[in-house]
C-alpha cells in the first residue's frame, strides 16, 4: 500500500507553508512572544480569509468539506512555525460543535472555541440543574480559552459547550511555551449544554490525540532541518561537526523518528477521515510514538546545536517549548498507552484478534 498526499492535499500544503513563512516567520513569532498578546491577530485573520476553520467542515455546513487528513496537513504547518494561534482547539470545537448554533461564527472566525479536558478521571464533575445542567471542577490548561467565546468540556462520558462569553473569560496564566497562551479553566456550578454522548467524547479525543500529533511531526520535521544545516556549517577541528560519527549517528536517528512520526500521523489521520473501526487505536498509537519520538529529536537537535541551542538568541527553544506542550497535550504517551492496553482488553475480551 503507497501512502502519499494527493496532489490536492500537497498543493495544500505548500500554499499552507507559503501564508505561515510570511506571518510566522522566527522574527514575528518572537515579535508576538514581546507583545504578550494572547494569540497574533493578523495571522488569525490570515487563517480565517483562507477557510482554514472550516477545512473538516461539510460544505453543505459551510466550510470546505474536505476532511482530517486536510486539517492535519495545517496543523503540521502551524508545528513546523509554532504559529502562534490556537488552532488546534478552533478545528476541535467545529468538530464537536458542527451541529449547534456556534458552529456559524466558529467558521466565520467572528467567535472562537477551545477545547478543555483533563487525563484525571473525575476531574469536571456533571449535575442537572432544572432543565440543563451544571459543570464543576478544573480541567488542564486550556489553549485558546482567553480569547474563546465557548468552551468545548470533554468528559470520558459526554461532550458539553459552556458558554465562556457568559460565564467569563479566564486570564492568561505563565507558561513556558510563549506562543500558545494557557489558561486554567475552573468550574464551579457552571452552565452547560451537553452536545454529545461517549462516542462523540471518544471520537473528539481521537482527533485531538491526532492534531497534536502533526503538530509534533511538524516540529521535529523543522528541527532535524535545522541540525542537519548547523552540521554542515559548523566546523570544529578544521572540519564539518557533520564528519563525525557521533553527530552522523544523531542525525540519522532524528530521520527515523521523524519518518516514523510521519507514516504514523498521516495514517492516523487518514484513519479518522475514512471512519475506520481502528480509527481509535490509530490516534492513541499516532500520539504515543509521536510524543516519545519529538522527545528525543528535541534532545538530539539541543546535542548537535551545542551550547548555541540553549539560549534565547537561537529559535530551536520555541521549537522544544512548542514540542513539550504538545506531548503532554490530551493525554501524554504513557495516558495513550493505557488507553491503548483498554481497547486491546475489550478485543481480547470479546474473543477477537488484537491485530
Amino acid at each position: 500500500m503507497e501512502f502519499e498526499l494527493s496532489d490536492d492535499q500537497a498543493a495544500l500544503q505548500d500554499a499552507a507553508r507559503d501564508l505561515l513563512d510570511g506571518y510566522a516567520d522566527p522574527a514575528r513569532v518572537r515579535a508576538h512572544l514581546a507583545s504578550g498578546a494572547p494569540r497574533d491577530p493578523a495571522l488569525w485573520a490570515a487563517m480565517v480569509e483562507q477557510g482554514w476553520l472550516g477545512v473538516a467542515v461539510p460544505e453543505e455546513d459551510g466550510g470546505l468539506g474536505l476532511g482530517w487528513v486536510e486539517a492535519s496537513v495545517l496543523l503540521e504547518e502551524a508545528g513546523r512555525h509554532v504559529a502562534p494561534v490556537p488552532l488546534l482547539g478552533a478545528l476541535l470545537s467545529l468538530v464537536a460543535l458542527r451541529s449547534t448554533a456556534w458552529a456559524p461564527g466558529l467558521l466565520s472566525g467572528e467567535q472562537q472555541g477551545c477545547v478543555a479536558w483533563s487525563a484525571r478521571r473525575g476531574a469536571v464533575t456533571a449535575s442537572p440543574a432544572g432543565d440543563g445542567w451544571t459543570l464543576s471542577g478544573r480541567t488542564d490548561p486550556v489553549a485558546g480559552a482567553a480569547t474563546a467565546d465557548v468552551a468545548v468540556v470533554l468528559t470520558p462520558d459526554a461532550v458539553w459547550a459552556v458558554d465562556l462569553g457568559a460565564t467569563g473569560r479566564p486570564a492568561v496564566e505563565p507558561s513556558m511555551d510563549g506562543t500558545q497562551a494557557l489558561s486554567w479553566l475552573v468550574l464551579d456550578d457552571t452552565p452547560a449544554q451537553e452536545v454529545g454522548g461517549a462516542d462523540a467524547a471518544r471520537q473528539l479525543l481521537d482527533h485531538a490525540a491526532v492534531g497534536t500529533s502533526a503538530e509534533l511531526l511538524g516540529g521535529a520535521a523543522r528541527v532535524l532541518e535545522m541540525a542537519a544545516a548547523y552540521a554542515k556549517d559548523r566546523v570544529q577541528f578544521g572540519q564539518p561537526i557533520g564528519s563525525f560519527q557521533a553527530v552522523k549517528h544523531r542525525c540519522a536517528d532524528m530521520v527515523v523518528d521523524v519518518e516514523g512520526m510521519r507514516s504514523v500521523a498521516w495514517y492516523g489521520a487518514w484513519a479518522l477521515a475514512a471512519h475506520d473501526p481502528d480509527g481509535s487505536v490509530a490516534a492513541s498509537t499516532a500520539k504515543v510514538w509521536c510524543a516519545d519520538a519529538a522527545k528525543r529529536v528535541m534532545a538530539s537537535g539541543l546535542q548537535v546545536h551545542g551550547g548555541i541551542g540553549f539560549t534565547w538568541e537561537h529559535d530551536l527553544h520555541l521549537f522544544l517549548k512548542r514540542s513539550q506542550l504538545d506531548q503532554v497535550s490530551y493525554g501524554d504517551a504513557a495516558y495513550h498507552r493505557e488507553r491503548l492496553a483498554g481497547f486491546l482488553q475489550e478485543r481480547v475480551l470479546a474473543g477477537q484478534s488484537v491485530i
